[in-house]
């Protein structure tokens, strides 16, 4: 399980109303089609928190490639207002924050640092999901 924080290019403020919606939307795909469950996923004006958890066969940099130019791509797709905003180049920036998360680190812990960044009123839950236990499960107790 991993914790990943993604700002946008410049830092700009990009993640709106629509943004969120197609993010949510974007992410649950990628749920869907790759091994990369989303247990939360919250937004402030400039970057985002994940939360995800992924078989191990996925490297954290390959979770982080797959989660930055799938939502890339189709959020410029979706809203090309943003494209304009970021004049017409890149939607994340290079850098990206990741750290794992285990049982002894306290899922709990860092899914409510998750949910606490931000200054509150800026700060948007867009998805939380249960940890699925089994086949995708990093760690049985």
């Amino acid at each position: 399980m991993y914790h990943i924080v993604c700002p946008s290019k410049y830092r700009k403020v990009v993640f709106y109303e629509a943004v969120d919606v197609a993010l949510k939307e974007i992410c649950l795909e990628i749920s869907n089609r790759y091994e990369i469950d989303f247990l939360e996923i919250g937004t402030d004006d400039d970057h985002v928190h994940f939360l995800v958890q992924s078989v191990p066969m996925y490297s954290p940099t390959k979770i982080v490639r797959t989660i930055k130019s799938i939502t890339a791509r189709e959020i410029f797709i979706r809203i090309p207002d943003v494209k304009k905003q970021l004049w017409g180049g890149e939607f994340w920036s290079k850098a990206y924050y990741i750290s794992t998360v285990g049982k002894h680190s306290d899922e709990k812990k860092i899914a409510g640092y998750v949910r606490s960044q931000g200054t509150g009123k800026n700060y948007k839950i867009l998805h939380q999901q249960m940890i699925k236990r089994g086949q995708r499960c990093l760690f049985e107790e």
